[in-house]
């Protein structure tokens, strides 16, 4: 078997795997493949049934191949990519249904019609032959590789059920025990009801992960690309860094890269969720996926394959969806000991009803059957993982993007959302009002000084320093190095061996100068800057006190400053003047109070971030910041946050409501088939909606109004 696996060398003595499987359809396949793998005794396994991946790292001397054995002969089937393979005719759920229900339907008729012909035990078990062959391929095939694999799953139950039925009816034929022995349409009809739940189970599955696959589409996309000065068409695929690339009018992005030359107005929505086209010029980035819907440009490829930026939000996706939160636990549990606890109880039934009743072997048989077949562990398999795949495609729609499905619980019972001031509550974009240099010292020098030093950093303050002295008159400065501190400043060098300090702190003596700056430990000037406050902040700190959430400002900056920008926004709690260790303080105290979310941006915040129950950041952000927090904004527009929270409440709701939903029905509907209330056909029709129902609750959080 060639097989387009991914397999990277982690160490010399472990592989990075990643399989491709396809016929999981709930979390207890999920949970079969899974336990194969740790008897194989592969480490960092990560089954999701849902995006059809499984992936593990192997230390052992366990081959490949051996491991793919292992997974088919489960009942599921390794491929080289999901989207491109196409099942055997026979092998598609969607036949099975159409070739049994052809046979099913003739069985159910003779018990409204008086046909004879129907009546007939031998025409009646030609009728469900077929039917039952389909369903021991189907589901006995499935129930004896579950079984063997450890974890029995819920074709266990319909197999015993509708083999159960079979084996009864036959019996009643061969020695002609009479009509009451016939209970061929009750096999046929378990087998065809069961397959018309996966039918619907497979569609309604497939819309959950449709936030990714969206995604997915934005790479299938040509590129044309420009070799001695004629122009190919390639697939995004084949694109190479250092490439060049033409982008025109209505093309999408192939890949991430920076203009050379023209000019266009981009859609960034399908990464930010908002649909004003942005303005890009000569020496902008951008990124793959995105749409020209104006103008072109000359663009070299700078990140392609797995490296874009667009890559690792699906790989971050599918990581997120696998991630289980903690409510899911519990279901999980249950589903592992649902099987075997059914069997035992289906066993009881037919034991209680045959013995201490009068009953007999008739109705005892059929009690039993209905108890195998009404009861669906897979309700509560899907109950979590569908909602959290739902509610993490509607976040991203929105430009949110939710690193773990645990993360959804973990902000639910939000008490605190602190904040950093710059670049999350405010602009992030300052100007230069004032600079002023100690006796003696060149205006110009100063300029050419702060210019050289801010150069070397992404933080918003240097950006939007060196953009205001750009123009002006200044000395130039040759620097050796220059490194960035946590929540000071930048500290440089230049080839003279002269030192310098440009930054924050305690050490300001005047309110209105924020920055200072040091040559070999002299002062030489101060600064001052200011940005401007967000224009949704104020709503968003009023809608957080509406949901009884307190928010909290906690910055670097002066503590004046800080007040300023509180008062103005309605916070109360106000922590200026803090060093990246002070905020991990703070932070550790607001968490004994109460849930608390981090938001920020910069290098000095993530710690703060990492520290908290939840780290929030913005998409322009530094990337330690990014790589520290569990949610990325990608729209920097502060009502992401409302949002975020929003779509977690209602996500965790709705995994409460599918899990409600499973228990009660199993609870309630598997003592009622017990006692003989209800049919066997009647029984599997409900079992096979079940699922459907948990995930059709699911798929209302693409619309559900969150406010």
């Amino acid at each position: 078997m060639a097989l387009n696996n991914k397999v990277a060398l982690c160490t010399m003595a472990e592989q990075l795997v990643e399989l491709n499987v396809t016929g999981m359809h709930c979390n207890n396949c999920a949970l079969s493949i899974h336990k194969l793998l740790e008897k194989k005794g592969l480490n960092n396994i990560l089954v999701d049934f849902a995006g059809e991946e499984v992936k593990f790292s192997n230390n052992s001397t366990v081959q490949l191949p051996e491991i793919i054995k292992g997974i088919e002969q489960l009942g599921f089937k390794v491929v080289d990519d999901p989207a491109l393979h196409v099942p055997k005719f026979y092998e598609q759920v969607e036949n099975k249904f159409v070739f049994c229900a052809i046979f099913t339907a003739p069985l159910l008729m003779h018990m409204v019609l008086p046909w004879h012909a129907l009546h007939m035990p031998m025409v009646q078990l030609l009728l469900c032959l077929p039917v039952f062959i389909v369903g021991c391929l189907h589901f006995g095939k499935s129930a004896f590789h579950s079984i063997k694999g450890g974890v029995p799953n819920m074709d266990v139950l319909i197999f015993i059920g509708s083999t159960s039925a079979f084996i009864y009816s036959l019996v009643g034929t061969i020695q002609n025990l009479g009509e009451q022995y016939q209970f061929y349409e009750t096999c046929a009809t378990i087998i065809t009801l069961v397959l018309l739940g996966n039918v619907f189970e497979k569609r309604s599955v497939n819309q959950t992960t449709s936030a990714v696959k969206d995604l997915v589409k934005f790479q299938q996309v040509n590129a044309n690309r420009i070799i001695d000065g004629t122009v190919e068409v390639i697939n995004s695929r084949d694109v190479r860094p250092g490439d060049i690339l033409i982008v025109n009018h209505g093309d999408k992005v192939p890949v991430d890269g920076d203009i050379l030359e023209g000019t266009a107005a981009v859609n960034e929505a399908m990464l930010t969720g908002e649909s004003t086209p942005v303005d890009k010029v000569k020496y902008d980035k951008v990124i793959g996926g995105t749409i020209v819907q104006s103008g072109n440009f000359r663009m070299i490829a700078t990140k392609v394959g797995s490296n874009t930026v667009l890559s690792q939000i699906i790989e971050l996706m599918k990581k997120a969806q696998a991630a289980k939160p903690p409510v899911q636990k519990l279901g999980d549990k249950v589903a592992s000991i649902f099987v075997p606890a059914v069997i035992l109880i289906a066993a009881i039934t037919f034991t209680a009803t045959y013995f201490l009743s009068d009953a007999g072997l008739q109705k005892s048989l059929m009690n039993a059957i209905a108890v195998l077949v009404i009861s669906c562990p897979c309700a509560m398999g899907l109950a979590t993982p569908t909602a959290v795949m739902v509610g993490l495609g509607r976040a991203a729609k929105n430009g949110i993007l939710i690193k773990g499905g645990d993360t959804i619980e973990a902000v639910a019972s939000t008490k605190f959302v602190v904040f950093d001031k710059t670049g999350t509550l405010t602009t992030g974009k300052f100007s230069i009002n004032d600079i002023k240099v100690e006796d003696g010292v060149d205006l110009e020098h100063i300029r050419g000084i702060i210019t050289a030093i801010e150069e070397r950093s992404n933080h918003p303050i240097a950006k939007s320093l060196v953009d205001g002295l750009k123009g002006l008159p200044q000395t130039k400065l040759i620097l050796k190095s220059a490194t960035e501190e946590k929540g000071l400043g930048m500290r440089a060098e230049d080839v003279n061996g002269n030192t310098y300090f440009l930054g924050t702190g305690k050490t300001a003596n005047e309110d209105d100068f924020n920055l200072s700056l040091y040559k070999n430990q002299v002062l030489l000037a101060q600064i001052a800057i200011d940005d401007t406050i967000k224009p949704e902040a104020a709503t968003l700190i009023a809608q957080l006190k509406n949901m009884g959430i307190i928010p909290v400002l906690l910055s670097g900056d002066r503590k004046n400053r800080c007040l300023k920008v509180a008062k103005t926004l309605g916070i109360t709690e106000v922590h200026g003047d803090t060093l990246p260790d002070e905020k991990l303080s703070v932070i550790d105290i607001y968490k004994q109070k109460g849930k608390t979310v981090m938001i920020g941006d910069g290098i000095n915040d993530a710690p703060a971030l990492t520290k908290a129950d939840v780290g929030v950041s913005m998409n322009d952000a530094s990337q330690v910041a990014i790589q520290s927090a569990r949610v990325i904004l990608l729209n920097t527009d502060l009502n992401s946050v409302v949002k975020f929270l929003q779509i977690s409440k209602h996500t965790l709701l709705t995994i409460k409501q599918n899990l409600f939903w499973a228990f009660a029905y199993n609870v309630i509907a598997i003592p009622v088939a017990a006692l003989g209330f209800l049919n066997p056909m009647v029984g599997a029709l409900t079992m096979a909606f079940s699922d459907v129902v948990v995930i059709g609750n699911s798929l209302r959080l693409k619309r559900k109004r969150l406010d």
